[in-house]
Formats: structure tokens, sequence, C-alpha cells
């Protein structure tokens, strides 16, 4: 499995309320599920002037494992990588 890495999609995203862990996905009428939180990397300290600070999160859902982008300055949620391999159980 590789994560594919696509052009950003902005999706709206449901947090955790205290710890801010991706919860729920949604994209257009689409919900969905966030089965796994795999990783997250934090940009606070070193990030591109351009973009500002972000926070990256690697996720499963049902039917794929997601890579989701938190950009602290825009406050936006952007997909940026996708890998469609259906999950082992």
């Amino acid at each position: 499995m590789a994560m594919v890495r696509v052009a950003p999609l902005t999706v709206q995203v449901r947090t955790d309320w205290l710890r801010g862990e991706p919860r729920e996905i949604q994209l257009g009428n689409d919900r969905v599920q966030v089965l796994r939180l795999v990783s997250v990397r934090d940009e606070s300290s070193a990030y591109p002037v351009i973009t500002g600070p972000r926070t990256l999160f690697e996720v499963e859902t049902p039917t794929a494992r997601v890579a989701l982008t938190y950009q602290h300055r825009s406050r936006r949620w952007t997909i940026d990588g996708l890998d469609q391999h259906p999950i082992a159980a």
C-alpha cells in the first residue's frame, strides 16, 4: 500500500472536543467516520512562511487511509493523500 498524493481538496472535519483529533470527514453530502488515528506530525515550529504552521494527520476510515492537513493560519482542513486499498480485518 502506498499513499497517493493528491491536489489538496478542502473538506469539513469534526474533531474531538478535548484533543482536536479528527472524528468525521465531510466532503459535500458524504460523511465518513474516522476509525483510527494512525499518525500525527506537528509542523508548528518549522513551516513554510507562505502557508504557516500546520498539523498532518493520517487516519483510517472504513474505505481508505487518508492524509489530512490542518492549516492553523487559515483554519482550513484539506485532504492531501489517499490510499484506497481496503483495510485488512
